[in-house]
């Protein structure tokens, strides 16, 4: 048997959420009637420019893609406020820019910091490259940051500090005081992922101008509709940007992906729509969650709430897996470190998704 690292054998391995085909298949459902509230994507599907893109440049796949990314940077920076010097463009959604970062910035035995409960893959990724976890805490009970577990955490070890906001899976924003808190605190990079700002209509890019260890992490997987295509980006000072560039895979962004995304940023009716969409049906989804006494919802910032099932007296293992059986699918949190097994994350949908969710769970536990 060849020798594999050791950091990878003790590897907890990542739980994504589950996909439509393998819910129809083990409970003998119609695709079609299976509502997807567990991944956090966008209800409305694609934009129609973008489809329209991918297909006028099928008959170029079997051509490598361009290494000169540079439109569709200058494009980034016009919807981000920044300059194209501020951006790189990863080819496997921020997935690829967390493992840039664990190339550009982690040696063997150095520290990073993640507020518990947050976004796992920080921590799956940086793992493999030697990097060492270290907890803070996020305030369940008031849903905020604890800013000073971040900054007792600090060592002279510590190299990325990762602050979702807003938080997945809690929804809540982290406040420009307690980001700009942090990175005067440290020289370490702070990382402020913020794939759901659009959701939030409020972002921290005014800040990477006055904070070099600032990288702020962001995706064309949520609002931008291309989860499938894989297309992620960041923006943080220019010095930092070129020496990520010089890890970062030259061929990572494939040609369908570029041209689905440069199609998108010009399809700003889609951008509003998808955000006005996302708003409306998570405000829908928590007035009327919050109607059931045996659920605790959580108000969101995001385009998905965090709710406690406790009071259902089923774990959230048991309360995925009875909606399951009914057609629906949301995110058991079980897996996330910080919470305990009576959490849930549920997506937003399409109204008429989120209706016929909340006829299901008055069938459930109503």
């Amino acid at each position: 048997m060849v020798k594999v690292k050791e950091t990878v054998k003790k590897l907890d391995p990542y739980v994504p959420g589950k996909s439509i085909p393998e819910i129809a298949q083990k409970y003998n459902l119609d695709p079609e009637t299976i509502i997807k509230l567990g991944s956090n994507e966008n209800p409305l599907g694609p934009s129609k420019k973008s489809m329209e893109a991918i297909k006028e440049s099928l008959h170029l796949i079997s051509q490598y893609p361009e290494t000169n990314l540079e439109p569709l940077k200058e494009k980034l920076a016009l919807y981000s406020g920044v300059d194209s010097s501020n951006i790189i463009i990863g080819g496997d959604g921020a997935d690829e820019i967390l493992d840039v970062l664990g190339k550009t910035l982690i040696e063997p035995g150095d520290e990073f910091i993640v507020p518990l409960p947050s976004y796992m893959y920080y921590e799956f990724t940086l793992k493999i490259h030697g990097g060492v976890p270290v907890y803070a805490r996020w305030d369940m009970e008031k849903n905020e940051l604890d800013v000073d577990s971040i900054i007792a955490a600090l060592s002279e070890k510590t190299k990325i500090i990762f602050l979702c906001t807003p938080n997945n899976p809690s929804g809540t924003l982290i406040s420009n005081d307690d980001i700009k808190r942090v990175l005067e605190s440290t020289d370490a990079l702070v990382v402020a992922d913020e794939a759901y700002f659009e959701f939030s209509e409020v972002n921290n890019v005014d800040l990477v101008k006055d904070y070099d260890n600032l990288l702020l992490l962001r995706t064309f997987s949520k609002v931008f509709g291309l989860s499938g295509m894989r297309i992620g980006y960041a923006i943080s000072n220019p010095e930092f940007i070129e020496y990520m560039h010089r890890v970062k895979p030259v061929f990572s962004l494939t040609k369908l992906s570029y041209e689905a995304a440069s199609a998108v940023l010009d399809d700003n009716e889609y951008i509003q729509e998808s955000i006005e969409i996302g708003i409306q049906s998570r405000e829908f989804l928590y007035e009327n969650m919050s109607k059931f006494d045996k659920l605790e919802v959580y108000p969101s910032k995001s385009n998905y709430l965090l709710v406690g099932v406790k009071g259902t007296q089923m774990t959230s293992s048991e309360f995925a897996e009875e909606l399951l059986k009914r057609g629906v699918i949301v995110r058991d949190c079980a897996s996330f470190k910080g919470l305990d097994e009576y959490w849930v994350r549920v997506s937003v949908g399409t109204m008429e998704e989120d209706a016929r969710f909340i006829e299901i769970l008055e069938d459930l536990i109503g």
